[in-house]
């Protein structure tokens, strides 16, 4: 006689996958302002946080981006099973996933390092792993910005005119500063406020992850 054996799929639990989730933007920010204060060269005036992938230390923003977006596309797959049908249920996640896949290709792709940084380092120079990392950026970031109005008409369509605004004002202050920062003119002030943005769509990422995990 053959006893068969079989094995049982163990699901991740859905709210530690949401817990996941609204952990990835808080590491991605506590890592890189703690090494934007430390790393000999960095300013957050002239170089934005993709950089810090280059140099000796560089491998810690490489894991950066490779552990916070693989916490947020488990974060994207809690929500899909959270979301109740309706507008955004299926699109909403989705969108969130798309941001945290690309972040998984800014860490194989880095920056081009430059304009000092890492320390001594000359003008930049433009590589085929730049030109990937920006346009694996372009997309991750187009698609956050995308879901936070397919949100908004979701929390509009529920009454929820507060995280409405919320959402579409993340949404526009985003777009804004990222256009600002891809004309070739970020001066301080751009790059700043750059910086104050991509904080705030974290925010935005965890608050939401949050309050559905509620």
């Amino acid at each position: 006689m053959t006893i068969a054996a079989t094995r049982t799929p163990v699901a991740i639990p859905t709210r530690a996958l949401l817990a996941c989730g609204a952990a990835s933007g808080p590491l991605y920010f506590l890592t890189s302002f703690t090494q934007a204060a430390l790393r000999d060269g960095f300013d957050m005036t002239k170089h934005p946080a993709s950089m810090l992938s280059n140099g000796d230390a560089g491998w810690i923003q490489v894991t950066n981006f490779l552990v916070s977006g693989l916490l947020l596309i488990a974060g994207a797959i809690g929500l899909s099973r959270t979301l109740e049908p309706g507008r955004g249920s299926v699109w909403g996640p989705r969108l969130l996933g798309v941001f945290g896949v690309s972040l998984l290709f800014a860490a194989v792709f880095k920056a081009d390092p430059g304009n000092g940084f890492p320390a001594g380092t000359g003008p930049a120079t433009i590589s085929t792993a730049g030109v990937l990392h920006m346009a694996a950026g372009s997309v991750g970031f187009l698609s956050l910005i995308v879901a936070t109005f397919v949100f908004a008409s979701r929390f509009s369509r529920e009454g929820h005119r507060g995280w409405a605004v919320y959402s579409r004002a993340t949404g526009i202050a985003f777009f804004a500063s990222f256009a600002g920062i891809s004309s070739g003119n970020a001066n301080a002030v751009v790059m700043l406020a750059f910086w104050a943005a991509v904080l705030l769509a974290w925010g935005w990422v965890t608050a939401v992850v949050i309050r559905f995990t509620r």
